[in-house]
């Protein structure tokens, strides 16, 4: 099977997600969040228990400053998906 690539996201797969509906979309990314939101607080968290016990304090409010920060992004980019009107 050498050459052969697993195409996962193709054409007919966004013309799909295109298609829903303002309110499904809203919902999906509503689970999205209350999914994304909790699981990265508790990797952020856990990777600043592990690695940050021997840094200083600038070193500490720095990681959790930007750690604090970037969890917007991915909602960020869902959010004009969520609002998108049907076939857009």
């Amino acid at each position: 099977m050498r050459g052969r690539a697993i195409v996962i996201f193709d054409h007919s797969t966004r013309f799909a997600l295109s298609a829903l509906s303002p309110r499904v979309k809203k919902l999906i990314g509503a689970i999205a969040m209350l999914i994304w939101i909790p699981l990265y607080a508790l990797i952020a968290m856990g990777f600043g228990v592990h690695i940050l016990p021997h840094a200083g304090a600038l070193a500490t409010f720095l990681y959790y400053a930007i750690a604090g920060t970037i969890w917007i992004v991915p909602i960020g980019l869902m959010l004009p998906w969520m609002n998108r009107e049907k076939g857009k």
